[in-house]
């Protein structure tokens, strides 16, 4: 047992290390020397974790979508209309990648290498199947007022790049401080085209009010 609880251990401290360096460098600078002397563990330690740069940057992505889920379950299983758990998730996963350097390396990585997979599939899928469902749900409680040739799948898929569209930008012009109030921009120019024009003052006020937390 004591064996296994070091072996954890271990395995948190290169991660958490491992972001650090992941978030500062970028996935293309990041080296393991730097990783290995930064989280205090020996070559062999990380080695007996992660088998090369690739295999760490998956196991930052895995975790740090393990720690994202678990705030947006919050959220998404909670009572709130759909379409407000909507605007709230996008906020939520903002606020947790600046709270959270193992969730911002994530989003990071997940980017840079391209493929949006961690070890258990890929993210983007699991993300997706999450927006369809609230969407459908909002549908049918009256917020989202969905034309008969879009589906909510199809919704779901735009809702979600805007999203992230929005955090791809503000990482490439090194202004992920102002990514809050981007969002609050996106949902401002997204609403009147989703809500009925006598909702579309309460969830635009919602979404500020979101910002302002």
């Amino acid at each position: 047992m004591a064996r296994q609880v070091r072996a954890e251990v271990t395995r948190a401290s290169v991660l958490t290390a491992a972001a650090d360096v992941f978030l500062r460098l970028g996935y293309a600078n990041a080296g393991l020397n730097e990783i290995i002397e930064q989280s205090g563990v020996t070559k062999g330690a990380l080695y007996f974790h992660f088998s090369s740069k690739e295999d760490l940057a998956r196991g930052v992505i895995d975790e740090g979508q393990v720690r994202l889920a678990a705030e947006m379950a919050t959220v998404s299983d909670g009572p709130a209309p759909a379409l407000e758990a909507l605007v709230a998730l996008s906020y939520v996963a903002i606020e947790a990648a600046g709270s959270d350097p193992i969730v911002a390396a994530m989003l990071r990585l997940q980017h840079e290498i391209g493929d949006y997979k961690g070890t258990n599939g890929n993210l983007v899928a699991t993300w997706l199947q999450g927006f369809e469902q609230l969407v459908a749900r909002a549908v049918e409680e009256g917020d989202i007022l969905v034309k008969d040739e879009v589906s909510a799948a199809a919704l779901s898929t735009f809702l979600l790049g805007s999203w992230m569209g929005a955090y791809v930008v503000a990482g490439a012009t090194d202004a992920l401080n102002d990514l809050p109030r981007r969002m609050e921009r996106v949902w401002y120019f997204m609403l009147p085209g989703l809500v009925d024009a006598s909702k579309l003052e309460y969830f635009r006020q919602f979404a500020s009010r979101r910002l302002l937390r």
